[in-house]
């Protein structure tokens, strides 16, 4: 029991402040005397006045009650805030405003709330102490709003004696500290309030404002700076909060002035640095980018204080040097703690976290988890290490343990906290449902809850989630966060949904966000993703500052967006100007914009500074540069590359050089790099086949496609979507369409590239019914057709001649939200022209809303060749001359010109189309033909004597020539598109490649299999007709590829029904 001191005499109150004066005058100022005790400063209410006699004071009348108040108000006694009550209400002193208000606060302190707040409302009298003790009690039970609501009825009241006074505007802009930014507005009032009062200048009150401001400022804490200016009279408490509110924030710089200038100072007051001062040091260091140079000297600054015995200083070390990987140093100071309590702990897990040594943080909680007690914020970090496992299966078991515990124990209510580590950690270990399912179970959620999900949620790529979730988040009247914009905005571009995007913008700028460095950032990249390039440079230009992450994120949107490669280098050249030292995303992201231009020279430069900065040993950059190379040609320097990397080759390395081969046309040396890759034990992935599938397709290489699909079998991708579509589109291609079907068939899962590879690859073997059956069992499936689907159908109905069908189809486009492009105006065009409409033709052209181009006059120009009706070479030649106006130096312009005054008869013209291609420069293409055999590819041109089985091809060809004239077979002489004599057309026709290619094959086959003939250009009318002859002699069926279909010739009939 403590004793009670009765009040000092006047005569003693005075000596005592004459000897004070005295002492200040004639020694130098020294620290502040320890504060009074609370009890000794109210002894005067605990005991009657003494009176001029020096007998002993009389005891006061209700020395029971108070002292039942000292064991209440102690913590420690057995006297309940229950107790008191009945007592008071017994004895009838419930009316007394010094018990009540003790009363009060006795509820509040032990959390009872409800019962504080009844009898603050019985109470007949009630002053600012009343309402303090009410406002305080939710404070200390983080019950933020309750308290603003508290005080915001103190202030309604308006009695004298309510008025706030300093300890209720501490405990104010404490619950504004603890609300965060998002009561900025509500703190910046209460600011206002106490500004019309005379504790404006309280150093208190002015050091819970510093401290408030530097947690619910967003940015530097401007605002926090500007009241410690203004501070009167500053003492340690002063300093220390700023330099907290820095230290947070990981300005070190400031923080350390800040010491500089407390360790300067002209106050009357001598202030010495504490632990609490050193704590701000500390953490200033461990957030920052430091040296670990700058951290030994405050740890030596530390030891020569006398405080690293601290425990409060002793957890920050513990924390800073595990933060910059001392983890050796930050172990030993931590063994060397004579007290460790959860901080310290939590501080070496922290560091290992940083470090990304989640496996060895956990193993220290398992470790000293019995020695130390731990509190909820230790699970936190828990989780947070969980989350960092290198392998998520084994992560993912972990949690689950730790969250059957925190149930168990309860912990999962105590913080919202423990819930946040519960879904990052989920999120992060793949089980994203599970995340998403502890978020909807909290019963309180605060902005790192929201951060947290959202940011799940665009990382595990559910976009729709993540912005739903942001938006619901504002919906909820919560502001967000840095972290919730970026993931906001990161998720926007990755739907290119513009609009979403402009109002997470509009959130940013609302809120102060976009003047953050990282949000804008992610506002470029939003932009430029979805297109909106203005925008994009708008916030790029108006960046206060511009980092890595800033150029690089412009330079991969120029990239993209296939922006002119001058500019993106320009870009590069006032990066290195602004002083901004170029890492391997922007080399990668420069070599991505300088590929499509093919630029030997320029890559070799780019190629010089990645040597120069270190670039080299990163697979990404390695990987741009051999594909770079590969575009130009130069493919002696991507197979160095390549082979430099045999170390570290990855998935990306194999598809670089394999796609290398494949463009420069090197089939035969991708399928042996594919190969490689194989007996590398390289596994191949669903990009490395589709690439070589669509390479196989692109030649017709039918048994190189089928030994992808062999491989697809051994790596188990035979389920793959990707994978599966790309194969039948090979097949289809490569004149399989039987084999097309069955895999398409087989697959159970289909997406449109599914739908539309079957429906194009029917469409191009000309059989246009069966590609419409499968649009609409397409339709009926529930998966939408695009614009690439339509222009299959299309061309499906025009190959088979369903000029109604092709015609509705083209109309229905716009039930289906697709309005027709250039490309389906050109497919009705070709339906019309191929059934001879020549004058629905010119009405469609008549009713286009966009202007035609090349490939729209081309078509109308063949369609007006293959038209017997000679009343529209009118159209054709108008078409002639918008060809040649459109594109002057396309070769194909001027052969289909001369091909259609040729067949028209009009010599002249043809002579004029010729000689105005010969003054042009141009070059026609030359026809090829050419066939797959066992001992590889065999090419021919039309009258062409270069192969070394020339005399027997030709020999044979003369044979099949004679053998089908006496079948029927009569030369079409109008295919030879030369002012000849007919025995000379008919040589001409005779040798043309596609002929040329058949008699090889059967000088060197006489087994019944398919021939299988690959043509560049369009078959001739005499071939197509020649072809239904020899597959009725020979007894094989003929499969011909040509620029634009297949024919199935077999006994003497073609797929196309000669309509073609």
């Amino acid at each position: 029991m403590h004793r009670k001191l009765p009040p000092f005499s006047p005569l003693t109150l005075r000596s005592a402040s004459t000897s004070a004066a005295a002492a200040a005058s004639s020694a130098p100022p020294r620290r502040l005397p320890p504060p009074v005790p609370l009890r000794d400063l109210l002894a005067h209410r605990l005991s009657p006045p003494p009176d001029s006699t020096s007998r002993s004071p009389s005891p006061h009348p209700h020395a029971d009650l108070l002292l039942l108040l000292r064991r209440g108000s102690g913590g420690g006694g057995d006297a309940s805030p229950e107790s008191l009550h009945l007592e008071l209400v017994k004895r009838g002193l419930n009316h007394d405003l010094f018990l009540s208000n003790h009363l009060v606060n006795s509820y509040a302190k032990g959390s009872r709330l409800a019962a504080a707040r009844r009898v603050l409302e019985e109470m007949p009298e009630r002053n600012a102490v009343s309402w303090t003790c009410l406002v305080s009690g939710y404070v200390l039970s983080g019950l933020a709003d309750d308290a603003f609501r508290v005080f915001r009825d103190m202030l309604r009241e308006g009695a004298p004696g309510c008025q706030p006074t300093s300890f209720t505007f501490g405990s104010v802009l404490r619950a504004c500290q603890d609300a965060g930014p998002d009561r900025l507005g509500f703190a910046a009032q209460v600011h206002g309030l106490v500004s019309k009062t005379p504790y404006t200048s309280n150093t208190t009150v002015c050091n819970g404002m510093i401290s408030m401001y530097g947690s619910c400022s967003i940015g530097p804490p401007l605002l926090a700076q500007r009241v410690f200016d203004g501070t009167p009279v500053k003492d340690l408490i002063t300093w220390n909060a700023l330099m907290s509110v820095y230290a947070k924030k990981g300005d070190m710089i400031s923080t350390f002035t800040l010491f500089m200038d407390l360790q300067r100072g002209d106050s009357g007051i001598e202030l010495r640095p504490t632990e609490h001062t050193f704590g701000s040091l500390i953490t200033a260091t461990s957030l920052s980018s430091c040296s670990t140079g700058v951290l030994g000297q405050v740890f030596a600054r530390v030891l020569k204080s006398g405080c690293s015995s601290d425990l409060y200083v002793g957890s920050a070390l513990v924390s800073a040097f595990a933060r910059h990987g001392l983890l050796d140093g930050a172990k030993e100071i931590f063994l060397s703690l004579k007290e460790r309590n959860a901080v310290t702990l939590n501080g070496l897990m922290v560091g290992l976290i940083k470090q990304h040594s989640g496996e060895e943080a956990v193993e220290i909680f398992v470790g000293t988890r019995d020695s130390v007690v731990v509190n909820a914020d230790t699970y936190v970090v828990l989780l947070s290490a969980i989350a960092e496992y290198s392998v998520s299966e084994e992560g993912l078991r972990k949690g689950r343990e730790v969250h059957g515990h925190v149930l168990r124990t309860g912990l999962i209510d105590q913080k919202i906290a423990v819930n946040n580590g519960l879904v990052n950690m989920y999120a992060k270990c793949g089980a994203i449902d599970n995340a998403s399912r502890v978020f909807k179970l909290m019963e309180a959620r605060d902005r790192i809850s929201w951060n947290t999900i959202i940011s799940a949620f665009d990382q595990s790529d559910n976009c729709e989630e993540a912005i739903k979730h942001y938006f619901l988040m504002r919906h909820g009247c919560l502001s967000p966060s840095n972290f919730a914009a970026i993931s906001g905005l990161s998720s926007c571009a990755g739907l290119r949904i513009l609009a979403a995007g402009q109002q997470v913008h509009c959130d940013a700028i609302k809120w102060g966000l976009d003047l953050d460095t990282s949000v804008s950032n992610a506002l470029v990249k939003m932009y430029g993703e979805c297109g909106a390039m203005s925008q994009c440079w708008e916030v790029f230009n108006s960046m206060i500052e511009h980092d890595e992450v800033s150029w690089n994120s412009i330079m991969g949107v120029m990239a993209s967006s296939q922006a002119p490669v001058t500019e993106s280098v320009e870009l590069f050249s006032n990066m290195m100007r602004g002083g901004c030292i170029p890492n391997n995303v922007t080399f990668v992201n420069l070599l991505a914009a300088l590929s499509p231009l093919s630029v030997l020279e320029l890559e070799k430069q780019v190629h010089a500074m990645v040597l120069k900065h270190g670039a080299t040993d990163d697979n990404a950059v390695d990987n741009a540069l051999i594909s770079c190379y590969a575009k130009s040609g130069d493919m002696d320097s991507s197979e160095r590359l390549f082979s430099k990397m045999s170390s570290r080759r990855d998935a990306v390395s194999w598809n670089s050089i394999i796609s290398g081969y494949i463009y420069n046309g090197h089939l035969q040396e991708a399928m042996d790099c594919v190969w490689l890759m194989v007996h590398s034990e390289q596994t191949m992935d669903r990009c490395t086949f589709s690439i070589v599938l669509n390479a196989c397709a692109s030649v017709a290489a039918l048994e190189r496609g089928m030994e992808m699909h062999a491989f697809g079998f051994r790596w188990h991708l035979e389920s793959d979507v990707v994978v599966e579509s790309a194969l039948v589109d090979m097949y289809s291609k490569c004149g399989r369409v039987d084999y097309a079907s069955k895999v398409f068939n087989s697959m159970t899962q289909r997406n449109e590239f599914s739908w539309n590879s079957m429906i194009s690859g029917y469409a191009r073997h000309g059989l246009g019914r069966k590609a419409l059956e499968i649009f609409e069992e397409m339709q009926l499936s529930g998966e939408n057709p695009d614009h690439v689907t339509f222009v299959s159908v299309l061309s499906a109905c025009s190959h088979a001649g369903l000029v109604e069908r092709g015609l509705e189809y083209f109309e229905t486009m716009r039930n289906h939200g697709i309005l027709p492009r250039i490309e389906h105006y050109c497919c009705v065009i070709d339906l019309l022209g191929r059934a001879g409409k020549l004058d629905k033709v010119q009405e469609y052209i008549e009713r286009m809303p966009m202007k035609p181009n090349a490939l729209i006059w081309r078509t109308v120009l063949v369609a007006c060749r293959q038209s017997k009706d000679r009343a529209k070479i009118g159209l054709g030649r108008k078409a002639s001359r918008m060809l040649l106006e459109l594109e002057p130096q396309n070769p194909v312009n001027y052969v289909l010109a001369s091909n259609f005054h040729a067949a028209t008869g009009r010599w002249e013209d043809t002579a004029t189309a010729r000689a105005a291609m010969r003054q042009m420069a141009v070059k026609k293409e030359a026809g090829r033909s050419w066939v797959t055999l066992g001992d590889g590819v065999h090419t021919f041109v039309a009258g062409d004597r270069s192969h070394p089985n020339s005399k027997e091809i030709y020999e044979k060809l003369n044979f099949l020539i004679h053998a089908i004239r006496n079948a029927g077979y009569v030369p079409l002489t109008e295919y030879a598109l030369y002012d000849l004599e007919e025995e000379n057309k008919e040589e001409l026709l005779s040798y043309h490649s596609e002929k040329l290619a058949i008699a090889f094959v059967l000088t060197r086959s006489s087994s019944g299999g398919p021939i299988r003939i690959m043509k560049n250009l369009r078959v001739c009318g005499d071939c197509h007709t020649a072809f239904r002859y020899i597959s009725q002699m020979v007894g094989r069926q003929i499969i011909l590829r040509d620029s634009i279909r297949f024919h199935h010739f077999e006994d003497g009939k073609c797929s196309c029904g000669d309509y073609w």
